[in-house]
């Protein structure tokens, strides 16, 4: 080396230190712009001061590459994005500092990636059109344009077409007006229409009414013939321009035995309607049944003689309600079941088969007798009564002079065959059939002492 050869690195040295001192500069400048555009609410960052030390490469050190990294900051925002966790590089920090402007949306793209993130996932989801379509949807005006196409009329459109809702007659007819001729729908449906899937554009059109052109074709074939699948691939070869791009030769084969089935074919005519002892279809008779037949006439006379039925039945009823109390008598003194004899003592008296019980005090007690237990009303006198409980029931007569039975045992006490199951109590009348586990008796009462009871009640709640 010369003697001049050394102040060549001292050129360097100094170089490398002016370039350290300005990146710290660009840092200082850098956080606080950040403040001043984001204010105290970003947290801050723990950062050293210090530069970061690394081989500096010859093209960082040429002053024309300031200029290109400047001119490269103002095109798309999107190349200085970084992750959050590394930090720019030197030729980065000169970049914003030669930037200008369009710092701060630098910056604000370096420290909140997440949020421009969200913006543009936002702005790339497709738009929610069917939300503006009402009741229809993209399926049901799909379906509604391919069978008018194929038909050429909305009423067979409304007779033929399975919508998704049950739309009338007039509402197809409104929304095929409004896709013809308001722009707004007929962009809304074409834009919700374009979104559907393929598979589910073709599962519609496979659905597409058939054409009267192509029901001439098919009911060319004979009735008695058994077409196969090539013979309807024939006829799909032949006349594309007639089927719909949509048809197979197996739909073709099911639409064709449809028509032989209701007699539509070329060859075919209707049946007349049988005659003689024939079974006849339920569809024939349908036909032949007059509907005004079906409907019944009024006929005013009928109706009179049956209210005057009526009301003879109902004035029957009421004369045998009337003369009940009379044929009791008769049938007592006839069979000897005559009312009992009853003293002043006597409030009631249940009879049975063998024995008669007499109720001598406002409450008593049936059941079984044992040797532990003593009750009023001892029912094994009058037949078995192992069935019976040992309380089985209490019989009380109340201040107004009625009287109610209470079952207090397991089994269920029928009075005039309605159950009084355990827990409950019900009303006695005179005259009423107490059956317990198979024995019956009579209660019978004695209605002078009680219209006494009541007549002294009566007084004493006029006191």
């Amino acid at each position: 080396m010369q003697a001049g050869e050394p102040g060549v690195p001292m050129a360097v040295a100094s170089s490398h230190s002016r370039s350290e001192d300005e990146e710290s500069l660009v840092l200082k400048d850098v956080k606080r712009t950040a403040t001043q555009a984001f204010g105290s609410g970003v947290p801050k960052r723990r950062s050293s001061s210090r530069s970061i030390k690394r081989k500096k490469f010859d093209d960082e050190l040429v002053e024309s590459s300031l200029v290109k990294s400047s001119s490269r900051v103002k095109g798309p925002l999107m190349e200085p994005l970084r992750c959050s966790g590394s930090e720019p590089s030197s030729s980065e920090k000169k970049k914003v500092a030669k930037s200008g402007p369009a710092l701060t949306s630098s910056l604000t793209m370096l420290m909140h990636p997440t949020a421009i993130t969200k913006r543009m996932k936002k702005s790339k989801q497709p738009l929610h059109i069917t939300k503006d379509l009402g009741r229809w949807k993209p399926t049901d005006d799909l379906l509604l344009i391919n069978a008018v196409l194929q038909t050429t009329d909305l009423t067979s459109v409304h007779l033929g077409v399975k919508f998704s809702c049950r739309f009338t007659l007039r509402e197809i007819k409104e929304r095929w007006y409004a896709l013809l001729y308001d722009p707004v729908v007929s962009k809304l449906a074409w834009q919700a229409m374009r979104q559907l899937h393929p598979e589910a554009v073709a599962a519609i059109q496979s659905k597409a009414l058939f054409s009267q052109a192509e029901e001439v074709l098919l009911a060319k074939i004979g009735s008695t013939s058994q077409p196969k699948l090539d013979l309807f691939q024939d006829l799909l070869s032949k006349h594309p321009s007639v089927f719909h791009q949509s048809r197979t030769p197996k739909s073709l084969l099911v639409h064709w035995q449809l028509l032989k089935q209701y007699y539509l074919l070329d060859d075919q005519s209707v049946q007349p309607l049988p005659k003689g002892d024939q079974v006849l279809n339920f569809s024939d008779a349908e036909q032949i049944v007059d509907d005004v037949k079906l409907k019944e006439s009024r006929d005013e006379v009928l109706e009179h003689e049956l209210m005057i039925s009526d009301r003879h039945q109902k004035r029957e009823i009421r004369q045998l309600e009337q003369e009940l109390p009379r044929w009791q008598v008769l049938v007592d003194s006839i069979t000897g079941m005559s009312m009992p004899d009853f003293d002043n003592q006597t409030l009631a008296a249940l009879r049975g088969r063998m024995v008669r019980y007499l109720m001598r005090s406002r409450e008593i007690t049936l059941g079984r007798a044992t040797k532990d237990k003593q009750i009023d009303v001892d029912l094994s006198l009058e037949g078995p009564a192992w069935k019976i409980s040992r309380k089985q029931g209490i019989i009380k007569l109340k201040n107004n002079g009625d009287f109610f039975i209470a079952n207090e045992g397991r089994r269920p006490i029928y009075i005039d065959g309605r159950p009084v199951l355990s827990g409950n109590k019900w009303k006695l009348n005179n005259n009423s059939v107490v059956e317990i586990a198979g024995l019956r008796f009579v209660f019978l009462i004695n209605l002078e002492l009680i219209s006494l009871i009541k007549a002294e009640a009566a007084k004493m709640t006029q006191l």
